[in-house]
């Protein structure tokens, strides 16, 4: 099974353990860090359903976001009670809008998204698996503008003692990808505790970890 056919199965069978009911709290804590304006566009890559599109709409005039499965997006705007308009793109992507969100239905690699001044990335990093990783942040960086900056959320944990996704990805691989061209800077890590269910299920150790990357341009 491919990473495509792994997604929408989760989805269609709604295995989504991933998508938080609520506004996720480091968005809340950390967001103010990226120095937001209204008027800058902000990207939510692998969005789902995620309430953080509503809060991030609620801030900014233009919320992007990309998502392979049609039945996450089509909850999303049912479950608040929004109708958008639904735009079909090159027979390979739908578009759907309602005032300040404009997501895409379809392949991240190849959406058309414009470039912004701020991305958020929850979980779509830790998504990949470690091959797919490297062209994921090429993406990435070839979606932020100049002087653009990323609130990135990762995990830190054993990749041998648990199958992802969600994947693994430690501080390391965080520096090494975004490397000189970017400021990196991590703002917490948080340890879970012997009460977590990932430690419970046999973890030698979790940790989530927020970063700041800003782009030196």
């Amino acid at each position: 099974m491919n990473d495509f056919e792994l997604w929408h199965d989760k989805w269609a069978a709604n295995k989504i353990g991933f998508h938080l009911e609520d506004v996720n709290p480091l968005l809340i804590k950390y967001w103010q860090r990226v120095s937001p304006c209204r008027d800058e566009k902000v990207f939510v890559p692998l969005c789902g359903k995620s309430e953080d599109l509503v809060w991030l709409a609620q801030r900014h005039d233009d919320v992007q976001g990309v998502e392979l499965s049609q039945i996450a997006v089509r909850s999303f705007f049912s479950e608040h009670f929004y109708t958008p308009m639904v735009t079909p793109i090159n027979g390979q992507f739908e578009l759907y809008q309602f005032d300040e969100l404009n997501i895409y239905v379809g392949d991240y690699f190849t959406a058309p998204i414009q470039p912004v001044e701020l991305i958020y990335d929850r979980a779509a990093m830790i998504a990949m698996p470690e091959e797919v990783r490297a062209l994921y942040i090429e993406k990435l960086k070839q979606t932020l503008k100049p002087g653009g900056r990323i609130l990135l959320i990762t995990l830190d944990y054993i990749q041998s003692e648990m199958i992802g996704p969600p994947y693994s990805v430690p501080s390391t691989e965080v520096k090494k990808h975004f490397g000189e061209d970017f400021d990196v800077t991590l703002l917490e890590r948080d340890e879970a505790d012997s009460n977590h269910r990932r430690i419970q299920q046999g973890l030698t150790r979790f940790a989530e970890e927020a970063w700041l990357i800003t782009h030196k341009g």
